[in-house]
């Protein structure tokens, strides 16, 4: 008898058990691969739909209307995540807002913009998040502002194609100290490459041009951009090129090929060009 109470026990434990993982499987589930953002938690029962995480990319906040009506916006590079995040029916945009804002606030962001009932931009340190509710589901956006890790440059042979082709290039890695001409230790690699592109053409005469952005004075950036084409022409003939075959001009800020209104832009300005003699 304690035998059969037993065997219909463990059957029926056997079912429930069988009952409740199907029970789970009908739940819905995070996208694969999903996690929450270790900033801020997800709206209570929310279920995420799809996510992005990347080492590097762009995107841009709204700040509102300047005074003309135009719309003001924030581009931001660096670290970049995403989500699609479903909450339940019945939640209403304003809900999920006033959520985020109030969390936001009190961990420490501060809150550039608000659009009720479905948009909110805040800030801490570097690091900015964007909510875009839809009231049963939301995006989030986290851009952690960091400059880009170069992974990727010339060398001397795209720099005499470029050369060739149009008689300058534009030489990008090359840094210096910030206001002033003194050449970074990570500039060496493209450095060389230009020493290789002159050692494999010794015809060719080069002329270095320093560029700045527009940011300060402009006499202080002619100035600049002037020492900086010196320096590199400098630290060419040191390592074996001839100066015969350099010479140096700066331009400051008066030849910009990307707007100065943004980062991105003012980044692409500051750059040491080679231009044909």
């Amino acid at each position: 008898m304690k035998a059969c109470l037993r065997l219909f026990l463990c059957t029926c434990l056997l079912f429930l058990a069988k009952d409740l993982r199907a029970q789970d499987n009908d739940k819905p589930q995070d996208a694969e691969g999903c996690k929450d953002s270790p900033l801020v938690t997800r709206f209570p029962g929310g279920i995420i739909n799809s996510c992005e995480n990347k080492e590097f990319d762009q995107a841009d906040f709204p700040l509102g209307n300047d005074k003309n009506g135009n719309p003001l916006t924030k581009h931001l590079e660096g670290e970049f995540h995403s989500w699609d995040i479903a909450t339940h029916e019945g939640v209403s945009e304003i809900q999920v807002l006033r959520n985020f804002q109030n969390a936001l606030k009190i961990g420490g962001f501060v809150i550039d913009y608000v659009i009720s009932p479905d948009v909110i931009v805040a800030h801490k340190g570097n690091t900015w998040i964007q909510i875009e509710s839809k009231g049963t589901f939301y995006y989030q956006t986290i851009v952690a502002v960091k400059d880009m890790q170069q992974e990727v440059t010339a060398d001397a042979s795209s720099l005499s194609d470029e050369i060739k082709k149009s008689g300058h290039v534009a030489v990008y890695g090359i840094h210096f100290d910030t206001g002033k001409s003194v050449i970074l230790p990570d500039s060496g690699q493209i450095l060389g490459e230009i020493v290789k592109l002159l050692q494999q053409n010794p015809e060719l005469k080069l002329r270095v041009e320093g560029h700045t952005d527009n940011q300060g004075n402009a006499a202080a950036n002619q100035a600049l951009s002037e020492k900086r084409a010196q320096a590199v022409v400098v630290w060419l003939t040191t390592h074996g090129i001839p100066a015969a075959s350099l010479t140096a001009k700066g331009f400051g800020q008066a030849q910009p090929v990307a707007d100065n209104a943004t980062e991105d832009g003012r980044a692409k300005n500051r750059r040491v060009e080679l231009a044909k003699q």
